[in-house]
């Protein structure tokens, strides 16, 4: 099954500015199971999606899905596949150690990019359960074995040690604790930030209320609009060069979680479209 078959007239993906690489990695998953079935079951809800998003119709820009990658190197070659072509590469998790994959294609690719994650957790561990590939050292990789600069938003979970890892690395950060009365900040981007961004989103970033379905649904998360808000703001102020959605776990009996994550999904394609249409 492809992302939001049920709309899109089939095209080769040369022809498509967005690319859904599924990949269903779960191999240091700690606490809530069932991320290895997050891709699949966000393709199923796309299904039931309108192909207008409330604003236009971001698939007449072109989605195609590619083949599961089932390992990070899998991950990397799809993801070079798609810059090489011009496109959006747009990951769906799995675990957020999935992005790793991402990101060292990106950083393979040659220009400078930046890292913008909407998540509850900070995962500036350099290790994890005897691990330096968890899901809880993913951003710690980026920003020092990969030189990414790196701004968290939403975080509300952070051990002491990665409050020094974010001193060190000069990681932006807009704390969940921070953003949950006032208006949201004009400047997400710190100056001399790369134009080129990578936007990886752990759906445990938005409050549980809005997606429950997480290994770790942290209390005190980021609104749906606000949310939306966020994404359309950091789309408007940067070149989007490629996104995730990691860390779904279905509920059995419940549809809530993945649909919402498809139109999380679906919603970040049109406001990276229409920014690119708008863009000079």
């Amino acid at each position: 099954m492809h992302f939001l078959e049920s709309e899109i007239e089939r095209r080769p993906r040369d022809a498509c500015m967005f690319h859904v690489i599924p990949a269903p990695l779960a191999d240091t998953v700690s606490y809530g199971q069932g991320t290895e079935q997050g891709p699949a079951a966000l393709i199923a809800a796309s299904q039931q999606l309108e192909a207008h998003d409330g604003t236009d119709v971001p698939l007449r820009a072109g989605i195609f899905t590619t083949e599961t990658a089932t390992s990070l190197d899998l991950i990397g070659q799809e993801v070079t596949q798609s810059l090489a072509m011009g496109a959006v590469p747009v990951l769906l998790g799995g675990e957020h150690t999935v992005t790793l994959g991402a990101l060292r294609a990106m950083a393979a690719a040659g220009d400078p990019v930046g890292v913008v994650q909407i998540d509850a957790h900070a995962d500036l561990r350099d290790t994890y359960e005897g691990s330096q590939l968890s899901h809880a050292c993913v951003m710690r990789r980026a920003v020092e074995d990969l030189g990414m600069p790196l701004v968290q938003i939403g975080v509300r979970a952070i051990s002491e040690p990665e409050l020094t890892v974010r001193e060190r690395f000069k990681v932006a950060s807009f704390d969940a604790a921070d953003l949950r009365s006032a208006p949201l900040p004009r400047d997400w981007l710190p100056e001399g930030f790369p134009p080129r961004v990578y936007l990886t989103i752990d759906v445990d970033g938005l409050d549980p209320s809005v997606i429950p379905g997480t290994g770790t649904p942290e209390p005190g998360g980021l609104g749906w609009w606000q949310t939306i808000d966020i994404i359309n703001q950091i789309t408007r102020a940067c070149v989007v060069v490629g996104f995730d959605i990691v860390e779904l776990a279905p509920i059995a009996g419940s549809h809530v979680s993945e649909f919402a994550a498809a139109r999380l999904v679906y919603n970040t394609i049109g406001a990276i479209r229409r920014a690119k249409d708008a863009a000079p």
